[in-house]
């Protein structure tokens, strides 16, 4: 199929081969790379455009409360990546394998199962998020409006969880058929349509932070019914041809497959809910610095999602490259794929936050309801803080890669609880306290004193947005160069015997 020159991977490539006559990286992997990352990084870029462009109509036609509200809402909405992701973890481990083996029969297999699973996992959320909605974002604040905004957005949001995780599992399977341009297309325009039906719904119709909510939803349904037909047809309308066609009257319930996507995702699930679970204690700790802080958190994040899309692109290259190479039986050509990875994607990123940075405070001003609106300067010097710590993701996401590959998922979902539980969330913790509070040890009669805290104030938050990618860049990097990733991987091959 002849596709248009694309200025994304133009650049994508510049980098790369720039780094190839430097000596640093292979060019035939940047061209490979390249080719299966740059949709991504414009699937990211879109789908992470569409996340702020919601916050910003919403600050825009509504303020900021409801943008404080609908940040509450978020880590909730989140819930969806990280039991979704977790499913596709293991599906484009398993996928990515059997592609590089031909085995086309199992291949089904694992798609069918990784359906199933998804579809079970995820229901039961949106049926509890629907009924408890003001429930769940009581529990982060105290500020009664932006309670309210944040519960009609995650009512509503909560019906799109099963079509958010069908829509990742539908595209890691392309993915790890080498076809990321493909799931591109799709979610890329998934996500123009949220954009459109959100502009609609907030002021055309004025629906406000439910317009938003519905727009998410929408643009969901209309992505997973894109995949389906592709994956079930071989191709879709206006889009093009599938690497693989699935027959959807397979076997759904394979014991194995079932077992495999478990052992391999639950560890991707729990890296992902890391993140989303962090943001509820983050955001309690920074409603004690007030409405301002959050609503500039939730744009700082937005902003950092924005500029994280070259994780979707190289993390999932690097996932579908070294599967296929240790599928094919080449562990020595998976090391070398994802060595250069990294490499690319570290310095991929430090253009990504430099552009940022210099831009930071145009790109923030839109988010707000006014040039003057006194969030601001505060959301600037959280982007400020992003744009160092996102080039830690680099090295943290290129050498997760290769991991979750191989099946040797449960380190780098150590390292993401480390950096934002055990470091991280304290770091805010001790920036909005003056001291901890004093504790009664029950039966003991003992009290453990408050202890006073430094004044460092919103540089807890800055500390703590490096903290949650040097923490994991350093043990997933340490983890890649043990190599024990390959020995592992051996388990989850095509035809590998099942554990006694």
């Amino acid at each position: 199929m002849a596709r248009l020159p694309n200025p994304f991977r133009a650049l994508i490539l510049y980098i790369g081969f720039a780094l190839a006559r430097a000596g640093v990286i292979d060019r035939h992997r940047v061209v490979r790379t390249t080719d299966l990352a740059w949709p991504r990084i414009v699937t990211g870029i879109a789908r992470m455009s569409k996340n702020a462009v919601d916050v910003a109509m919403v600050g825009v036609a509504v303020g900021t409360s409801a943008v404080a509200g609908v940040g509450f809402a978020g880590p909730y909405w989140g819930l969806a990546f990280a039991l979704g992701g977790g499913v596709a973890g293991g599906t484009i481990a398993l996928v990515s394998q059997r592609f590089g083996a031909e085995a086309y029969g199992e291949l089904g297999d694992a798609v069918r199962a990784s359906v199933l699973l998804a579809i079970l996992i995820t229901i039961p959320v949106s049926a509890v998020f629907w009924t408890f909605s003001t429930r769940f974002i009581d529990v982060l604040s105290s500020n009664e409006a932006a309670i309210a905004f944040g519960a009609d957005y995650l009512r509503i949001v909560g019906l799109g969880v099963p079509f958010a995780a069908l829509n990742l599992v539908g595209s890691r399977v392309l993915v790890g058929c080498d076809d990321a341009y493909t799931a591109m297309q799709v979610r890329a325009g998934g996500a123009v349509a949220n954009i459109v039906l959100s502009a609609a719904f907030i002021f055309g119709l004025g629906w406000g932070v439910e317009g938003a909510a519905l727009g998410t939803v929408l643009s969901n349904v209309l992505a997973v019914a894109a995949f389906t037909v592709g994956l079930v047809r071989g191709r879709v309308p206006g889009i093009g041809e599938f690497p693989i066609s699935i027959s959807p009257f397979g076997s759904y319930v394979n014991p194995d497959m079932l077992r495999d996507l478990v052992e391999i995702g639950v560890p991707v699930g729990a890296r992902n809910l890391v993140w989303t679970a962090a943001e509820f204690p983050m955001l309690a700790i920074l409603d004690v610095f007030g409405e301002n802080t959050v609503a500039a958190f939730v744009i700082a994040r937005r902003i950092y999602g924005i500029m994280n899309a070259p994780g979707w692109g190289f993390g999932l290259a690097s996932s579908s490259l070294v599967g296929q190479e240790l599928g094919g039986e080449d562990p020595a050509e998976a090391e070398a794929y994802a060595r250069d990875i990294i490499r690319f994607s570290v310095v991929t990123y430090m253009v990504f936050a430099a552009v940022t940075a210099v831009f930071a405070t145009d790109i923030v001003t839109l988010f707000a309801e006014t040039p003057e609106s006194p969030e601001i300067p505060i959301a600037v010097n959280f982007v400020y803080a992003a744009c160092v710590a996102v080039v830690f993701q680099g090295i943290s996401g290129g050498a997760a890669g290769p991991l979750d590959a191989a099946g040797d998922t449960k380190i780098p979902f150590a390292s993401q609880f480390l950096g934002m539980f055990c470091v991280s969330i304290p770091l805010a913790y001790v920036g909005a306290r003056e001291a901890t509070p004093a504790i009664d040890v029950p039966g003991l009669a003992v009290t453990i004193p408050e202890v006073a805290l430094p004044a460092i104030g919103l540089w807890g938050v800055y500390l703590a947005f490096l903290a949650e990618t040097t923490i994991p860049a350093a043990i997933n990097y340490w983890r890649f160069r043990s190599g024990k990733w390959k020995k592992i991987s051996e388990a989850y091959r095509p035809n590998a015997p099942a554990d006694d």
